[in-house]
């Protein structure tokens, strides 16, 4: 949980850097949730929203099937990067090992 006691979950490569982070959750349960929908959302690319930050960097959205934001990246050097970035989340999510950290 972070400060204001709600849930988070972080997608990360095999490298150990995070490559997705999660809104907050108010219960675990939801978290866990949050966590499935990017494990079944991850492989296909019409669930990315890519945007740019008002500095101009790119990052990208992960949405669920209802069009609701399920994680979002850092923000990256280049179009080309947060691409990479893309292709990251769509091979580890949705294999990817929960770590319960909150026990």
């Amino acid at each position: 949980t972070d400060r204001a006691g709600e849930y988070r979950f972080h997608l990360k490569a095999r490298n150990g850097e995070t490559i997705l982070s999660s809104e907050g959750y108010t219960t675990k349960q939801g978290c866990k949730g949050g966590m499935e929908s990017v494990m079944e959302n991850a492989p296909f690319d019409d669930r990315y929203e890519r945007n740019k930050a008002s500095n101009g960097s790119p990052y990208f959205n992960l949405l669920a099937h209802n069009g609701k934001v399920v994680g979002t990246s850092e923000m990256y050097s280049s179009e080309s990067a947060m691409e990479t970035g893309i292709a990251s989340v769509k091979k580890n999510a949705p294999g990817a090992t929960v770590q319960d950290l909150t026990l």
